[in-house]
């Protein structure tokens, strides 16, 4: 267990540590609104993509190789990129309509407008993380009557094929619906709907997801707010920071993601841990992301980068 432990630990660990280099880079290699926003979701629909086959393996395959993969392309895709990308060593500068260069500030009461309601998606889709095993043991007839070792295994694999979708489906919508809606919308209203949508997918598990089939399809519906969730609040943060320290923005916007999953993996497990019927994981994760959406719309936007 130790070893095990240590080993997604550090995977988690080390996929932390470029993820914010790579958004960062991102942000400085495309110019404010539009682009910035392709860039994102490009990069989501990418993620989701290799995600998916991550899942794939485990459940096609087996989590041993999944792991021993893992390595292997993490390390790949952390050293490969250096190779191939060129980050320009000086920013270029904001200009006003007469040429003058204008100093980025870092808009704070907006900026923590965004953290609470980043942090609240983190909170409900945590939730789900690590406690949807609670939840199928419990509510899936199925897994009822199968001895411990079986019933485990097929509930590791549902989760799997579960996540599959997620990230499979999820993988279509950052660069093809995601992208051309905040160009008409706005990325802030189009965040809080597609967080809007996975908070009613949440309570439509907690009412419907009694067989495999309406599990699928109840998560092929969070698969809206997921692709918006690690895409959109990027470019939008991305604009509201002085962009001299976009890298430290980054991390710090981290923190949003990071404190929402500790409290979901401590007081939440005792809360859940306490409640006869383990439906609380997913009307947890359904308020979360309601209070989320709810959130959202206080988060302002320039006309002028949509």
């Amino acid at each position: 267990m130790a070893v095990a432990v240590t080993v997604a630990l550090t995977l988690d660990l080390s996929i932390n540590i470029s993820f914010n280099p790579t958004r960062s880079i991102i942000a400085d290699v495309t110019p404010d609104g539009q682009p910035r926003t392709k860039g994102y979701t490009w990069m989501q629909s990418v993620s989701n993509l290799f995600g998916s086959g991550a899942y794939l393996m485990g459940a096609l395959i087996s989590n041993y190789f999944l792991i021993y993969a893992g390595v292997v392309i993490v390390f790949l895709f952390s050293i490969g990129p250096l190779i191939f990308i060129e980050e320009p060593r000086v920013l270029s500068k904001s200009k006003d309509d007469k040429g003058n260069i204008v100093k980025t500030k870092t808009q704070w009461v907006e900026l923590f407008k965004l953290y609470f309601a980043h942090a609240f998606s983190w909170l409900g889709i945590q939730t789900m993380f690590v406690y949807i095993f609670a939840f199928l043991e419990q509510k899936m007839p199925s897994m009822q009557n199968l001895p411990d070792a079986q019933r485990n295994a097929n509930l590791g694999q549902l989760i799997g094929w579960s996540f599959f979708i997620l990230n499979a489906v999820g993988a279509i919508w950052p660069a093809f619906l995601l992208e051309p809606m905040s160009k008409r919308l706005g990325r802030v209203r189009t965040q809080a709907m597609m967080v809007g949508i996975m908070s009613a997918g949440y309570f439509g598990i907690v009412f419907l997801a009694s067989t495999p089939f309406m599990l699928y399809t109840m998560m092929c519906i969070l698969t809206f707010g997921w692709a918006a969730v690690v895409s959109l609040p990027f470019a939008i943060m991305s604009e509201k920071v002085d962009k001299s320290r976009m890298g430290f923005f980054m991390g710090i916007f981290n923190l949003s993601v990071v404190l929402p999953q500790l409290v979901a993996s401590f007081a939440m497990g005792r809360i859940i841990s306490h409640a006869a019927d383990k439906s609380m994981v997913f009307i947890i994760s359904g308020i979360s992301l309601a209070v989320s959406s709810f959130l959202w719309m206080f988060v302002s936007e320039k006309k002028t980068s949509i």
